[in-house]
């Protein structure tokens, strides 16, 4: 059984930043990508950022330049460093894990609430 824990969320104030780790327990195979998602409250669950296991990335329209996902494949982990955060970043951001096959795995995290303070 794959579980995913995520850490780094927190409280910061505008302007700030924070970097969320998300790491995969058990055996997740090799051919899978990883990423985060988030959801405010009243609002619909959006991407954020995912990765593959090539290294190519993907982000939602409203990162504009401000986070970067990576991951170390070795220890199953990927990361988002976020910059510049506005209040409108607030959510709980959960962390994903699937191979992009018919079939294939997906995993999700229980999440980590990131808050952002005028």
């Amino acid at each position: 059984q794959v579980q995913l824990v995520e850490s780094g969320g927190g409280l910061v104030q505008a302007g700030g930043s924070l970097r969320l780790v998300c790491a995969a327990s058990g055996s997740i195979g090799r051919l899978n990508s990883m990423g985060w998602y988030r959801q405010a409250p009243g609002k619909r669950r959006e991407l954020v950022a995912t990765i593959t296991n090539g290294g190519a990335t993907n982000y939602g329209d409203f990162v504009k330049g401000r986070f970067t996902v990576s991951r170390d494949t070795a220890k199953n982990t990927v990361y988002l460093q976020m910059n510049s955060l506005r209040p409108e970043d607030t959510a709980v951001y959960v962390c994903r894990c699937w191979t992009p096959i018919v079939g294939g795995i997906d995993y999700w995290g229980q999440g980590t609430q990131v808050t952002v303070s005028s």
